[in-house]
């Protein structure tokens, strides 16, 4: 028997989420443009390297908004679960994109011929207002996931957080390059790179442990409070995993051979109610057996 709770409340999320997702892509298409055009202005290999980073912010905008859109529709049969892993396979592509524009820019820095770079106040300007727009961005989104429990809107404020890191790195070593240290462009660049790669490692440590089925709760303490339902003689095969953000629980118990239908039925009720209560589960697989000392 399984439980199905939230449905309204899970396709409210899902809207929340694609709106912010909507909003934080035209943030992030406007940021890209202005970096462009400063970086193409300057000849600063750094503030390019920024300006691809913010596309790829753009680009993981649409897959993410599409995977969410995705992951809403409700269980088939070819995916009697859900939808919910895409969510997760999204986050775990995203990382794999960071990894690849990290070493582009790496390879790009280390090989690319030396270029004047040019000063500008107007471009000083305009990185300066990236800037303060893409902090206020990654706050506002932070909480945001925080509050709808979104890995994959954790996983684009994280990249959103890259793109304030590195446009602080960058506006410095482009001011120190402009002044005539043009090995600090180079140095800028592969310091974004190793930062990108940084983040892409942990949003693979989110990732991986759904992809393959780690288990979301330990399935001993799972036991042990099964087991202090009344009416449980024996717990086995207790399995847990992850569902996107959500969490899935099969389990075998044991009761009486001697009760009715009914009174078992009530049993693994009563089994699936408290693990719901306790532990915030939201898709529960129970399977009863006769117990006989």
């Amino acid at each position: 028997m399984t439980i199905d709770s939230g449905s309204s409340q899970i396709n409210s999320r899902d809207s929340k989420v694609q709106r912010i997702l909507l909003i934080e892509g035209s943030v992030n298409l406007l940021v890209f443009v202005a970096k462009l055009i400063v970086g193409l202005t300057t000849g600063s290999l750094a503030i390019l390297g920024d300006a691809i980073h913010s596309m790829t912010d753009v680009i993981n905008n649409v897959i993410a908004w599409s995977v969410v859109r995705l992951s809403h529709a409700p269980a088939d049969r070819e995916h009697p679960y859900g939808h919910r892993k895409f969510e997760t396979l999204a986050v775990f592509f995203l990382a794999s994109l960071l990894v690849v524009l990290a070493f582009e820019l790496a390879l790009r820095a280390i090989t690319a011929e030396q270029k004047i770079i040019e000063d500008s106040n107007w471009a000083l300007g305009v990185m300066l207002g990236v800037l303060c727009v893409n902090v206020a961005l990654t706050i506002w989104q932070r909480r945001w996931a925080n509050r709808l429990q979104s890995d994959i809107l954790k996983a684009d404020a994280s990249h959103t957080l890259a793109d304030v890191l590195t446009t602080i790195v960058v506006i410095v070593g482009w001011q120190l390059s402009a002044a005539g240290y043009l090995w600090l462009d180079r140095l800028c660049a592969l310091a974004v790179a190793s930062l990108i790669l940084f983040l892409a490692f942990k949003l693979f440590q989110s990732a991986a442990p759904i992809l393959v089925d780690e288990f979301a709760l330990d399935p001993e303490i799972l036991t042990e409070s099964i087991e202090d339902v009344p009416g449980i003689r024996q717990v086995s095969r207790v399995r847990s995993r992850w569902i996107g953000s959500e969490k899935a629980v099969d389990l075998v118990i044991g009761v009486d051979a001697g009760l009715s239908f009914e009174d078992s039925h009530q049993i693994a009720t009563d089994v699936e109610l408290h693990l719901e209560r306790k532990f915030g589960i939201a898709d529960i697989s129970i399977h009863v057996e006769p117990y006989n000392k």
